[in-house]
């Protein structure tokens, strides 16, 4: 089986993960997941492997196979995992979960190797570009930075006293972070840096995006020319661009008719893909903000979607 040049996937409340062809919207594979919901799916940056975390395992499955098994189950924690992605070089992978730890996991040796204990539920866990950093959210509205080479909390801050932190995002250069919350909104703040760690939080911005919860937001990546642009996906059925230089709303994304819960950017920036409720999945211009593309084949709701358009890392 040849690989894609792109790969997009979605997976949904019907037990499903669907592979698609992006420009034709034709679904080319669906893999049975009938152990649970899944709440995230990540591709690795080898374009090998999709990690679909459910509740409580992360299963990881070979992209260029037709097998319907996963290759590998990762199965130490004991709740909803909430987030999963893959350090850099594809070496490490990164989960957070509402049994309140954060957990690291070697690619090239069985079970959990690391385990950061939260005070509640997590969210969503970020990678820091610097790849040495993880930042979590959780339900009490609790955001912290986990130093992995000191192998502790180095940072915490709470932006909003009782108000989850839903979603996480950090620019590609490391240069601002965004946190959106139940409540509508996200605070953004400057990472300034010291002694090679990015504990210190400057206060930048407060964006009343929504008036609904947001369930995701993504900031743009590096090769996003000219403009920079962070996205927010919401129970209010839309999903807004706003410009980062200023926060000023851009342009609304309309057309879901119910939560989109997901979204991802092509690697060039110029289109977005999102999952909503309304069981299906879309493509989205970012220059006209139209849908040039619906994904249909789920019979429930459509929560999570994965996309890799880009060039595989160089080995070392």
């Amino acid at each position: 089986m040849t690989q894609p040049s792109v790969i997009l996937a979605t997976a949904s409340y019907d037990h499903t993960i669907r592979f698609w062809d992006a420009k034709s919207g034709r679904c080319y594979r669906t893999i049975q997941y009938p152990d649970s919901q899944v709440n995230r799916l990540e591709i690795t940056p080898d374009k090998r492997y999709l990690a679909a975390a459910g509740n409580p395992h992360i299963k990881l499955f070979d992209v260029n196979s037709n097998s319907p098994h996963p290759v590998m189950s990762y199965d130490s924690h004991t709740a909803n995992v909430m987030a999963v992605g893959f350090q850099c070089d594809g070496n490490w992978m990164y989960s957070g979960s509402e049994d309140r730890t954060v957990k690291i996991w070697d690619l090239r040796a069985p079970g959990c190797q690391r385990e950061y204990a939260s005070r509640a539920a997590v969210n969503t866990v970020v990678l820091h570009p610097n790849q040495t950093e993880l930042i979590s959210g959780d339900q009490n509205g609790n955001i912290r930075v986990w130093d992995l080479t000191a192998n502790s909390c180095s940072c915490e801050l709470v932006p909003e006293v009782d108000t989850a932190v839903r979603s996480l995002t950090v620019m590609w250069d490391g240069s601002l972070v965004v946190a959106a919350n139940n409540h509508g909104t996200c605070y953004v703040w400057r990472l300034l840096r010291g002694n090679q760690t990015m504990t210190n939080f400057e206060p930048l911005h407060k964006l009343q995006a929504h008036n609904k919860y947001i369930l995701k937001c993504l900031l743009s990546p590096e090769f996003c020319d000219p403009h920079r642009y962070l996205a927010t996906a919401s129970a209010d059925h839309t999903v807004k661009i706003w410009n980062v230089d200023g926060f000023t709303l851009e342009k609304t994304l309309t057309g879901h008719q119910r939560w989109v819960w997901d979204c991802v950017f092509s690697v060039d920036g110029a289109y977005l893909i999102t999952a909503s409720s309304d069981m299906t999945a879309r493509l989205w211009s970012m220059a006209s903000g139209e849908a040039i593309r619906v994904y249909q084949g789920h019979h429930k709701a459509t929560v999570c979607c994965a996309l890799h358009d880009g060039a595989e890392p160089s080995s070392s």
